[in-house]
């Protein structure tokens, strides 16, 4: 087997070490400490949080998306098959090397998707995208961390307790989606989704783009009432 090469680290802003790592033509980033964030050979999940958001899109005239977390492209990639040719697609990244390992290391994974015109691309907190102002987006899609559940930055629960839910159905326009991304299933976030103000269902996807891989929860919210 093929032994893994190193090819860049970079700092998250909490001080997390982050690798990334190629072996042949496959892509893994990790933290320092070895646990893998995400791998190039799984990624229907993330489409998969993609395409059940703009599911419920469809027919809307130029909708605005944001999605909270560059990754390896799969959300983005996803997006832009579905978005139709008016749409806006923004991604903020909260690790600008992230960006950088995009167009250089992973070419052959993002190929084109980057000079999209529909798409650009935002150095900071998704929070901060969020909090901005009201009737901002259609849709917001968070793969950030490892859920709800699983956070490795703790800074990223203002996204998932009730003050970053109510800032995110704020963020919505009327009917808008929130979109979540876990690796596990958690029932005390379904709840909070709804005291809220939403409307949720939650799904069980595959990691791998057949029925083999990891099973990870993406939380479909529907901005409900005023």
């Amino acid at each position: 087997m093929l032994p893994w090469i190193n090819l860049a680290t970079a700092t998250a802003p909490q001080g997390d070490t982050l690798r990334l790592l190629r072996r042949g033509n496959e892509f893994s980033i990790r933290l320092g400490d070895g646990n893998e964030l995400m791998n190039s050979r799984l990624g229907g999940s993330e489409e998969a949080l993609a395409t059940l958001a703009l599911d419920h899109l469809a027919g809307r005239p130029a909708p605005r998306v944001l999605i909270g977390g560059l990754g390896m492209g799969f959300t983005l990639r996803a997006a832009q098959a579905m978005a139709p040719a008016d749409a806006r697609l923004i991604v903020s990244e909260i690790v600008p090397e992230l960006v950088g390992w995009a167009s250089l290391h992973m070419a052959e994974v993002f190929g084109d998707c980057l000079s999209d015109p529909r798409v650009e691309v935002r150095t900071g907190d998704v929070g901060e995208a969020i909090r901005e102002g009201t009737d901002r987006f259609d849709a917001i899609l968070l793969d950030v961390d490892n859920g709800p559940g699983g956070l490795t930055r703790p800074d990223n629960d203002v996204l998932y307790g009730e003050g970053g839910l109510r800032a995110a159905r704020r963020a919505l326009t009327a009917g808008g989606v929130l979109a979540v991304w876990s690796a596990a299933p958690d029932d005390g976030f379904s709840k909070r989704l709804a005291r809220c103000g939403f409307d949720v269902s939650a799904r069980t996807v595959r990691a791998g783009r057949t029925k083999r891989g990891a099973r990870h929860t993406i939380w479909i919210a529907l901005r409900i009432g005023e």
